[in-house]
């Protein structure tokens, strides 16, 4: 059975001749910490309805509170969906040092472009050439010449998989939680292909007919607030990525071109990264070229 266990854990459990695997088949847990190990080793490991839904820590073990004894409650099951998405979350923020940085990029020539591209838009009857589709482009170009930021962690954190492959996942939200399809090969791609794939990936995610060779595998992964709204915000990074671009509402800004005061949609970037892998240097570069990009999209065609 797949589990996820910091690499102190790990060591934990070797030295006292613990088999994670073993454990977490037996316990049903997809999350592992030094209590399970310490539980299995005193004899009162249990399984999953013991260790609140299969995470280990979780809100169940702690918070053993009787809500109902301070006014009317209701209960709602989790999802399947959201309960392995609050168990990654949950084993990702416990066990990434991570660090956000934010910045944010002139959206003038995107807009114009998209503008300029709506007759051909019409034409083609197929979905809008959205602002998302030069995010991830632009996402796309920076992984490749950044590639520390195409790569993965193993467990052990010793080594790093680099990766030659540059495939773009994106958070959709829906009724049953947060789902990540993810569009392949996104480098090898132009903007229309990017764009019908966001389309048809976010109307299959939410009503639930994505495939499972349709999800995971990511280099990294795009989360977009940008319809609902925010200026910024924190976003987790999911393993075993090692960094995550949020993106939020694009906000008018006035900026000095040299003689006066002119408004600039700017849309705000948030990249949170794995400080094991990336330091801070690294990130700003990163996102500087991430807003390069999308201020002057033809360098993307460089």
């Amino acid at each position: 059975m797949a589990y996820i266990a910091s690499p102190s854990v790990q060591k934990y459990a070797g030295d006292r001749g613990v088999d994670l695997d073993a454990l977490a088949a037996a316990t049903g847990r997809q999350t592992l910490a030094r209590e399970d190990v310490d539980a299995h080793l005193a004899g009162t490991a249990s399984g999953p309805a013991a260790g609140g839904g299969g995470t280990s820590g979780g809100p169940s073990r702690y918070w053993q509170v009787d809500h109902a004894a301070h006014g009317p409650v209701e209960e709602e099951p989790l999802s399947r969906i959201a309960r392995v998405a609050a168990d990654n979350l949950s084993a990702a923020n416990a066990m990434i040092p991570q660090v956000t940085h934010h910045d944010r990029c002139d959206m003038r020539a995107v807009e114009a472009f998209r503008a300029r591209m709506k007759p051909e838009s019409a034409q083609r009857g197929g979905p809008r050439l959205t602002a998302l589709a030069f995010h991830i482009k632009a996402l796309a170009r920076c992984l490749r010449e950044f590639p520390r930021f195409n790569a993965s962690l193993s467990a052990d954190g010793e080594t790093l998989v680099r990766k030659h492959y540059i495939h773009i996942g994106i958070a959709v939200d829906t009724e049953a939680g947060l789902m990540v399809p993810v569009i392949r090969d996104a480098d090898r791609k132009g903007l229309w292909a990017i764009a019908a794939e966001i389309a048809d990936l976010a109307a299959r995610a939410q009503a639930r007919k994505l495939r499972g060779d349709e999800m995971g595998g990511a280099s990294m992964t795009i989360s977009n607030l940008g319809g609902i709204g925010g200026t910024a915000f924190t976003p987790i990074v999911n393993p075993p990525e090692v960094a995550i671009l949020g993106l939020t509402r694009s906000e008018t800004v006035p900026q000095w071109d040299g003689t006066a005061w002119v408004p600039v949609p700017m849309a705000p970037l948030d990249l949170s990264y794995d400080h094991r892998v990336i330091n801070g240097a690294d990130a700003a570069r990163f996102v500087a070229r991430f807003a390069a990009l999308i201020a002057d999209p033809r360098r993307m065609l460089i």
